[in-house]
Formats: structure tokens, sequence, C-alpha cells
């Protein structure tokens, strides 16, 4: 199991970079978790450490109600959000959180964004929901997080006023839904400049969602 959590703590602590690499976080905000495959563990970022100090040593075990397990700093001030997931949805493996620009205005003004490009019907399925406000340090964001996106298929949720969480099957899927979320925020802004978008027809969302989720992509060659 320790060679498991080692593994783990390298995935997070490296694609805390790619929130970096793709302009998705300031400072210290923002985080990403993974769960610990076969254990009611998770495994995410200290609080208030800077991006260029992340190292797989000082990423922080945590168990499922967000008490530290392992680690010598005290861990990210949304554990308890990440973990609320994790507990309540045992298809997630990742939890992203950014307050990526473009998402972030959606979430300032309380407005879902409309799947208005194939790109989202890929990612997304639908358009991008918006969650109820919830202050940070207990589960209410995580219980906001989850009600909002029980039975709807986007990896993604503006909470309002705040910023943006994504889920995945593991920690990588949650931070590739990030950057698609902050790529199509910004597209749809700058369409709306230009004039009304108009929402893709659900029956295209649909094949569009299916094709993206079943063909796209390499498979596995044929026994």
């Amino acid at each position: 199991m320790s060679d498991t959590i080692e593994l783990i703590r390298r995935q997070v602590a490296d694609l805390h970079r790619e929130l970096v690499r793709y302009r998705l976080v300031v400072w210290t905000a923002g985080n990403v978790s993974a769960r610990v495959p076969g254990e009611d563990l998770l495994v995410i970022k200290p609080s208030g450490v800077a991006y260029d100090e992340l190292t797989p040593r000082n990423m922080i075990l945590c168990d499922l109600d967000g008490n530290v397990v392992e680690g010598d700093h005290a861990p990210s001030s949304d554990t308890a959000a990440h973990a609320h997931v994790y507990r309540h949805r045992p298809d997630v493996g990742g939890v992203v959180h950014t307050h990526s620009t473009y998402a972030s205005a959606w979430a300032a003004r309380g407005e879902a964004v409309p799947c208005v490009l194939t790109a989202m019907a890929d990612e997304f399925g639908a358009e991008i929901p918006v969650g109820p406000f919830a202050l940070i340090g207990d589960d209410s964001i995580g219980r906001g997080i989850v009600e909002t996106l029980d039975g709807h298929r986007s990896p993604a949720v503006l909470m309002r006023n705040h910023g943006v969480f994504t889920i995945g099957k593991d920690a990588e899927a949650a931070v590739k839904a990030a950057v698609m979320c902050e790529d199509v925020a910004r597209t749809v802004h700058l369409a709306r400049q230009l004039g009304e978008v108009q929402p893709l027809p659900a029956d295209d969302i649909d094949r569009l969602n299916f094709r993206y989720r079943n063909v796209y992509g390499q498979r596995p060659a044929a026994q």
C-alpha cells in the first residue's frame, strides 16, 4: 500500500504543475486531490504552499473525513469539500478546484455556461451548471458539488461567487475537465460579446457526447 500512496503523491504533485501551465491558478489558490484506490484515503495539496515548492513529499494523506493521516503540513482548506465528494461519489477518483478567470466570472454572475460548442458537448455533455454559494471550512461546498452534479453529465460545476470544481475517474481526468472548463468559458464569453449564442439541440449533444466517449481517440487492438 505504501508504494501506491507514493505513486499517488507523485501524480498529485505533478498535476499541480498543469494548473500553473494552463494559467488556472494564481499564487497558492487551487488544489488537486486523488483518491487512493481501494482505501478510504485521499492525497491533497498542503494549504498555502507555493506551487514551486510542491513535492510528492509534502502532499498530505487524509482519510475521507478530512483528517490528516500523514503529512507535516495542514491540508488544503478545501479538504472537507473534496472528502465529501469522495464519500458520496465512489465513481470519482480525482477532484480539482480552481479560480480560473473566465469560468469564475460566470460563477460570479451565478450563470451556467450554455452548451453552444461541440467541444462542450464532447467533454461536458450539457451546460456547465452553477452550484450554490457556500463558505469554506466544512463540507458545505462538497454537498453543493454532489447535489448539483447528481444526474448531470458535466464533470464541472461553477460554485456561485467562488470558482470551479471538477471531478473525474482519476485526478488527471479532473484536471483535464478544469482546463476544458476554462477554455469553453472563455470562448462562450467572447461569443456573447458578438451577439446571442444558440445552444446545441439536445439530440446533437447526446450524439456528440456518445461519439466522444465511445469512438474518439485510440482503442485497444482487437484480440
